[in-house]
């Protein structure tokens, strides 16, 4: 909850790289720790001024460092690290749902060998449920399920043999299949080339036998480790989607998939919830996982349901244990966190008292910041103190300054309570540059934290990001995990990254909340919609819903504004790919059109949008093919495809961006575009810097603001305050500077 009221640091200390911080102040620091690692972990303690200490995967909490005064934080696994009941309760390991490859049939009868492309270390087929049940034989050119008495198992070879095949089809199977190593820790043993370490095996805590046993070792677990202040949950049941193949690399990668959250009794369960039957396609989804990208259907959407239901339930009865001894629960945003989601409503009710999660840059550290309901959050920051970052001749440092000064921009905007490091310390302490590095982080954070906290910085408008997801995977969008991004979608993460640093009020609404409240868009600004066409992203299917655009429509219409980035809207129906085209005041040519001629080529050399920029603009990827309307106003062209353009559209406005990756020219280039749509230019010189290296917040609550150098080396701008009178400024590489109003 917001307050009115904040603690205002008096001092005005420099930043990191303009000397060290006057004030020396203790505490919001978590630090890791190992047996073999006391000493150093003391010195790094008092040096980061750190008040928090935990253990990390792999290491143990030293005796020594018990009665330091420390606030102490255990990793707590809830569904490995007990080998004895994973192997003798082989019933009740954890399942997930595999789909084989497309095999053509040519001849009548077809085999098709599960376990192709697989690690036999991570997965073992589960021949022991009804398989005539739980498996699913498709024939995938038609999409037809092949009847149960086409198709045998083979356990010998652990194949399906296919009978009376259509030539010339290709055939898939899927299937249930044991995790017979928890895959994290195989990815932690591959990265750290653990040799001879016994495989975690991942037990099923939903399931009757290991649910009582969980409750049990939980308080077993609490009575011989009173020392421990907060059990650091990691995190809590279900994996998110992570296979690897046979040479032990990544094979399928997910952050948000539910596919290792199945077994026969949970959907069991689940039939019984929603009353028609599950089928394994609902989670292979032809193979796509249900990805983020693909447009949710009913039954997927209703499956998560019951999981984040059934998952909070048990949530809080492990909490509420947590809770009777005294200590705190906090859960870890990653691993196990499937059906966590921490902006659902029913996470909200499972007695969570705190959050963290790895920084990766601004988008991650609001995925943990804007988490509503919760006593405190907390960020680990990179780089991670594992051998892959820390060796001879690394450079740590580096890695450092990009992850601090990228997740800056978002914590001036909504603020963690606390950081962190993870690993294994001993790597770190071998490379004191680094330690002293982060102590001044550490400082600077506290810095932000007295000025920041509980402050409602300034906002100029409030902005709507539209998906099929909308809160579910706030500041997720378009994240492959912990800031990282494909190569294809690169420039429509840089749109979120953007607006995790920006003076926008930014939220996330889903097409089936406009639906179920068409005023919902009476208390939003402008609205974006960024990704590529028959994507979850940008709708697909939904634009047959003739309600969807005539809502938005209306919306720009009266006033409202609209920005659509790559290939918003887009859906081929009707006569139109971009279906808020007309808004928009561009196509997509998709072979449909090529007869009409397109003669709007005009690309205008002024315009609001434009003026800061001193050098040529990137639009990365881009996309081809993109035309104008007669009357929109086109801003940019690449190879006669439209790149930016700007439309007028009744009462309101639109922009068009083909893609943005981020860098600080596209951050002002879209935060100009966000005021030209909003019809609010007026505002631009209000907490404003012309050098668009260096950014300006202001907290009005508490007679604050800041000017901060994004970068890494010094820079020179003229600062706007709010009431437009302004000043010169020089600020070192990475400063920041605080001011009184």
């Amino acid at each position: 909850m917001q307050s009115k009221f904040c603690y205002i640091n008096k001092i005005q200390p420099m930043g990191i790289s303009g000397g060290k911080l006057k004030m020396q102040q203790r505490g919001l620091v978590t630090i890791p720790t190992d047996l073999d690692a006391v000493k150093e972990t003391l010195d790094v303690y008092k040096r980061l001024g750190a008040d928090a200490i935990r253990d990390c995967d792999g290491t143990e909490f030293p005796d020594e460092l018990k009665n330091i005064g420390a606030k102490i934080y255990a990793t707590y696994y809830t569904t490995r690290k007990d080998n004895q009941w994973a192997k003798a309760n082989l019933d009740e390991r954890q399942q997930c749902y595999i789909v084989t490859k497309f095999t053509l049939a040519t001849s009548n009868e077809l085999s098709i060998p599960l376990m192709t492309g697989l690690s036999p270390d991570l997965l073992e087929v589960n021949d022991h449920d009804d398989i005539k049940r739980w498996w699913e034989v498709i024939d995938r050119s038609t999409g037809d399920l092949v009847a149960a008495d086409k198709w045998q198992y083979e356990a010998k070879t652990k194949s399906v043999i296919i009978t009376d095949c259509k030539l010339y089809h290709e055939y898939s199977v899927s299937f249930l299949a044991y995790l017979i190593w928890d895959p994290v820790h195989m990815y932690n043993a591959v990265v750290n080339s653990w040799q001879n370490v016994e495989h975690q095996i991942p037990f099923d805590v939903r399931q009757p036998k290991t649910h009582a046993f969980t409750l049990e070792r939980l308080r077993n677990y609490l009575e011989k480790h009173p020392y421990v202040q907060v059990v650091r949950f990691t995190t809590f049941f279900h994996l998110f989607t992570l296979v690897f193949d046979e040479l032990r690399r990544e094979k399928y990668v997910d952050w948000y998939g539910y596919s290792f959250s199945v077994s026969p009794y949970i959907l069991e369960k689940f039939e019984q919830k929603v009353g028609y039957k599950f089928r394994a396609e609902y989670i292979v989804d032809q193979g796509y996982y249900n990805n983020q990208y693909r447009v949710p259907s009913k039954q997927y959407l209703d499956f998560m349901a019951f999981q984040r239901e059934e998952v909070a339930a048990l949530m809080k009865e492990m909490t509420d244990i947590v809770h009777s001894y005294g200590k705190e629960a906090m859960m870890f945003l990653g691993d196990h966190f499937i059906g966590c989601e921490p902006f659902m409503p029913q996470f909200q009710t499972a007695g969570v008292d705190a959050v963290v999660g790895s920084v990766g840059n601004g988008s991650t550290l609001r995925l943990i910041s804007d988490i509503p309901g919760l006593k405190y959050t907390e960020g680990r920051f990179l780089p991670y103190f594992f051998p892959d970052s820390f060796y001879l001749g690394s450079d740590p440092v580096k890695e450092a300054k990009v992850n601090w000064v990228t997740a800056r921009r978002a914590i001036l905007r909504k603020p963690i309570d606390r950081i962190g490091y993870g690993g294994y310390i001993k790597l770190a302490y071998e490379h004191p540059d680094f330690i002293d590095y982060i102590a001044d982080v550490c400082e600077e954070f506290r810095e932000l934290s007295a000025n920041v906290k509980n402050c409602t910085p300034f906002t100029f408008k409030r902005v709507a990001v539209l998906n099929s997801w909308g809160k579910m995977r706030a500041w997720g969008c378009h994240m492959v995990h912990h800031a990282i991004y494909h190569d294809k979608n690169y420039g429509y993460a840089g749109v979120i990254e953007a607006l995790a640093g920006a003076p926008f009020d930014v939220n996330f609404i889903s097409f089936n909340d406009i639906l179920a409240d068409p005023n919902l868009l009476k208390s939003i600004d402008l609205v974006i919609n960024v990704g590529d066409a028959d994507t979850a992203h940008t709708g697909g299917k939904i634009w047959e819903t003739p309600e969807i655009g005539a809502i938005l429509r209306e919306f720009v219409a009266n006033g409202g504004a609209f920005i659509g980035i790559g290939e918003p809207t887009a859906h081929q129906y009707q006569g139109r790919y971009f279906q808020l085209g007309s808004v928009l005041g561009v196509e997509e040519e998709t072979g449909l059109t090529l007869n009409y001629d397109k003669y709007n080529q005009t690309v205008l050399s002024e315009h609001f949008i434009l003026e800061d920029q001193l050098k040529e603009l990137d639009f990365g990827r881009g996309k081809l093919d993109i035309f104008a309307y007669p009357d929109t106003k086109i801003l940019a062209m690449q190879a006669k495809s439209v790149q930016l353009a700007v439309n007028e559209y009744g009462h309101g406005r639109s922009v068009y961006i083909s893609s943005l990756p981020y860098s600080f020219a596209n951050n002002r280039l879209l935060y100009r575009a966000i005021l030209w749509a909003c019809q609010a230019e007026n505002d631009l010189h209000k907490w404003f810097s012309t050098n668009y290296n260096v950014e300006v917040h202001a907290y009005v609550e508490n007679g604050k603001y800041c000017v901060v150098n994004n970068t890494y080396e010094p820079q020179s701008t003229t600062v706007y305050r709010g009431d437009g009178s302004k000043f010169e400024l020089e600020l070192a590489a990475n400063e920041i500077k605080w001011y009184n109003l």
